[in-house]
């Protein structure tokens, strides 16, 4: 066995012996006999299960819908499973043996440039979870199926904007909100050579688009101009956008180590965006929602830049999030009758609720869009500091280093 295939995470499959009333429809459903049993409990050989999930619907209680990642070289075995009285935690996985240390040069490169704004990567936040990075290489990529493809931009918007989601089937594929994954585009380029790795943040939490379902979602953007406005047909990003549900994509990563959400309760986001720069900030607000019922999380508070209503991704949705649970800022700069209004414009005018939370050791600072954004944003944190009796040049460096203040733009 290679070293690679050591490393692969494998999703495994096991039934909750608390709530199985060992009615055999399971084993009796199971097309290729991969669940077996005793006097004591019902389980699911890994070396058998393909993931099929024909087993799941006729449960009735629900006990066989259990998924915990483990190294695919260390799988719960059938002796540990039948004595289990209770299913175990999902426990951290040694990302110190699960992910190679270098990443391959093109995303390392692209990883580097989204970082390279307010003095590249910060540290983690301490209560950050352990990430999972470069599982999946362009040599051994995952295999994912489209599900879903939306546009989430107006017909006449001049941006077309999609939310495309994917679903990894039987493969393990853990994500942490905030990581990226990378995506292979089919083809060659215009010297044959195989066309390079293209990175997109992931937009669902990470339990998935839809919970316990093995997917994910991104947002992506039809790229069909440079940022000086000359015509160019983005490689990877009008393969995404083209695709239908069924097709497959060539995914390689995950890749993200720092620009990830904090889990302990009381922690506040002040989160800044613009365009699909939301992409993290929806996967941190959506973690937050689902969690509403276990206390967990403090202030939510959104600064959310776009060219006007329809060119703005999620609109809709974000409207409908109540005012206690976010705090919601829309600047739009291109509405007809109206002043121009950049995130910094309400950066400024939020300066009251930006100092507290900025002096607030709970606060996390996420910053993500397009590189032009960094100077206004820095600017109006400066005069928001200002005008409070502190120092933007002092503070920052601070919250950099005390894994507060994340910065990735493009």
């Amino acid at each position: 066995m290679t070293a690679e295939a050591n490393l692969e995470i494998l999703r495994q499959h096991l039934i909750d012996p608390e709530i199985c009333i060992r009615c055999n429809t399971c084993e009796e459903t199971c097309p290729i006999d991969a669940i077996t049993h005793d006097g004591r409990n019902y389980v699911v050989d890994p070396a058998i299960c393909n993931g099929c999930n024909d087993c799941i619907s006729p449960c009735p209680t629900g006990a066989i819908d259990n998924w915990r990642q483990v190294l695919r070289v260390q799988p719960y075995t059938l002796d540990e499973q039948l004595q289990w009285d209770t299913l175990p935690a999902q426990g951290e996985i040694d990302v110190a043996l699960a992910a190679p240390a270098e990443l391959p040069a093109d995303v390392a490169e692209l990883t580097s440039q989204a970082q390279a704004g307010q003095g590249g990567p910060a540290p983690a936040p301490w209560s950050a979870a352990q990430p999972c990075i470069n599982l999946y290489t362009i040599a051994n990529p995952a295999v994912a199926t489209v599900t879903g493809n939306y546009r989430l931009t107006s017909d006449d918007a001049s941006s077309d904007i999609r939310h495309i989601v994917l679903d990894f089937g039987a493969i393990s594929f853990p994500v942490l909100e905030g990581q990226s994954i990378g995506i292979v585009p089919p083809g060659t380029d215009e010297h044959g050579r195989p066309h390079h790795v293209r990175l997109y943040s992931v937009a669902s939490p990470r339990d998935g688009e839809r919970p316990r379902y093995n997917n994910l979602s991104l947002t992506v953007k039809r790229v069909t101009e440079d940022h000086e406005g000359a015509a160019v047909r983005g490689v990877a990003s009008n393969f995404l956008c083209d695709l239908r549900k069924g097709d497959h994509v060539r995914v390689v990563g995950p890749y993200g180590t720092t620009f990830l959400m904090p889990n302990h309760p009381g922690s506040h986001l002040l989160m800044v965006c613009t365009g699909t720069g939301s992409a993290p900030m929806r996967a941190m607000t959506e973690r937050r929602r689902r969690r509403i019922d276990l206390g967990e999380g403090g202030r939510l508070m959104l600064f959310f830049g776009a060219r006007a209503e329809g060119e703005l991704p999620y609109f809709g949705p974000l409207m409908k999030l109540s005012r206690d649970f976010i705090d919601i800022n829309l600047a739009f700069s291109r509405v007809p009758g109206r002043p121009k209004r950049y995130v910094q414009d309400f950066i400024r005018e939020r300066g009251d609720d930006v100092a507290r939370l900025l002096q607030d050791a709970n606060c996390h600072v996420y910053i993500c869009g397009l590189k032009g954004m960094e100077k206004g944003v820095d600017e109006a944190f400066r005069d928001v500091c200002r005008q409070h009796g502190m120092s933007w040049d002092a503070l920052r460096p601070a919250l950099r280093a005390q894994g507060r203040y994340h910065v990735e733009t493009y």
